[in-house]
């Protein structure tokens, strides 16, 4: 049985460990946190060790005009994204080293040539510090006291407007309770941070408010005032073509169960909600359609650990699991593969909870943290930092070169990949990397073809409106010195 608390202990230590550069200003900013944990254990002693490969922080995406289609920029900076991305980072070191030295703690031959497969007794564990952005962050308010919308009436200065069937309180600022440390963030405010973790603000000062529905009479007399419970909500937005949020009061405010795209900070994105991409790996597995030509088969998390937050399991199930379960006919090494789903007692002490509740007179306003972190367990520059979808710190004039790329930018990881290709005896490939001429980003990720047909039986099954990448946006190549060394 796994201790939730324990896993994340783990991950909190490791990130306190790390360097001062990109963590957030406490009291003033908050991030989030998510990380992979490899469990190793021995089937001789029975005895399990869990450690730390991949650490990620932040909150953020870039908007679709800035995505590169030189693959130099990270357009996807949540947490949950970069613990993943970094995560690859670490196996295809691992991969190296198997295929150079047969000495990989991770991977061992499995039955194909040039396929491999877990060592036996190996698994991966998700944490993320609270609840995926999306889907899974849509959960009723049944705890006392944080049950009811913020206040919405009839008084002098405020007026209601209807919105997409939804009602919306003209003010100025958001009701507090007497004494009360929650700092003046708006709905949109709110929903420019970018991430679920935008609902501990939202909770703060529900906590001492009611939503209040004048219900009048024929007369025209007030009667009644109604309650309405609500939900936790979310800043992600239904995709196009499928059923839009109905912006009700309470409970009716959003969908449930649709794909999401993440806001940005005035412009749209292209990046899917963490709870749809969770739910992806579910039955593709975490690895991608690179690593794919290599693995005999899919790698998917045993268990989902999720730290201290507004958490409903059924929810979570609903988010990661439920809408992937029926998918069928997926070709040989991938499965839908359910993970475990349990929470911590424990809170980051970055949380936007733990940050409104530090918060100081004269610190400023509350925002979330603009860099993004990423460690991971490989020999050569473990750390990254990243702020706008490259290297922290960066210039304009550095944009394009390679001092600015993030080592987690496609670009980067697809150089990463092309080594361990390029260390690979030709006649230890993969069969799907034989015989082909292969050039860009795109033709290798096409060329990995049970991924593809995995891909496209979750699709046509489960998510018909999952939106492609641009291909535009995946043509580019290598560098000139791997494409030279592939050709040899």
């Amino acid at each position: 049985m796994v201790n939730a608390d324990e896993i994340a202990n783990l991950c909190y230590e490791r990130f306190e460990q790390l360097p001062r550069k990109g963590k957030p200003e406490p009291g003033r900013e908050w991030t989030l946190l998510a990380a992979v944990v490899k469990t190793t254990r021995c089937l001789r002693s029975d005895t399990v060790k869990h450690e730390v490969v991949s650490l990620g922080t932040g909150t953020k995406c870039i908007g679709q005009t800035h995505m590169s289609p030189k693959g130099d920029a990270l357009n996807d900076s949540h947490a949950e994204v970069i613990a993943r991305r970094g995560c690859i980072r670490y196996l295809i070191q691992e991969l190296h080293r198997a295929v150079s030295a047969g000495t990989s703690t991770v991977f061992c031959p499995a039955d194909h040539q040039g396929k491999w497969r877990l060592q036996p007794g190996v698994s991966f564990i998700f944490f993320t510090s609270h609840t995926p952005c999306g889907d899974a962050s849509i959960i009723p308010m049944t705890d006392c006291g944080s049950q009811l919308c913020p206040p919405v009436s009839c008084v002098k200065g405020h007026k209601l407007t209807k919105e997409g069937g939804g009602l919306k309180r003209k003010a100025k600022e958001p009701v507090e309770a007497p004494n009360s440390k929650v700092p003046h963030l708006n709905e949109q405010e709110l929903s420019e941070m970018g991430h679920s973790n935008e609902t501990p603000a939202k909770t703060a000062f529900q906590d001492s408010a009611q939503l209040v529905v004048d219900k009048r009479g024929s007369n025209g007399s007030a009667g009644l005032h109604q309650q309405v419970p609500d939900i936790h909500r979310t800043g992600a937005k239904c995709v196009p073509g499928g059923p839009p949020d109905p912006l009700h009061p309470g409970m009716g405010y959003h969908s449930t169960g649709v794909l999401r795209v993440k806001p940005g900070r005035g412009e749209p994105t292209l990046s899917l909600s963490c709870s749809d991409k969770l739910a992806h790996w579910t039955v593709l597995g975490f690895q991608g359609a690179l690593l794919s030509h290599y693995l005999q088969d899919g790698l998917y998390f045993s268990v989902i650990v999720v730290g201290k937050c507004p958490y409903r399991e059924e929810v979570m199930q609903r988010a990661l699991v439920t809408r992937c379960s029926h998918v069928s006919d997926l070709p040989a090494g991938f499965s839908v593969s359910p993970p475990l789903l349990v929470q911590s007692s424990l809170e980051f002490p970055f949380s936007l909870a733990q940050t409104i509740l530090h918060h100081r007179a004269g610190q400023g306003r509350i925002s979330p943290c603009g860099a993004a972190i990423s460690w991971c367990n490989v020999t050569e520059q473990p750390l990254d930092v990243t702020a706008n979808g490259y290297k922290h710190g960066v210039t304009k004039k550095d944009i394009g070169t390679a001092k600015a790329r993030s080592l987690l930018c496609k670009l980067e990881l697809f150089h990463s990949f092309l080594s361990l290709v390029s260390a690979t005896d030709h006649s230890k490939l993969p069969s799907s990397l034989r015989g082909r001429k292969l050039q860009t980003y795109w033709d290798y990720k096409q060329a990995s073809q049970s991924y593809q047909q995995a891909w496209q039986q979750l699709h046509s099954q489960a998510f018909p409106l999952w939106p492609r990448s641009n291909r535009d946006l995946l043509l580019f190549h290598s560098s000139p010195s791997l494409v030279k060394c592939l050709q040899l």
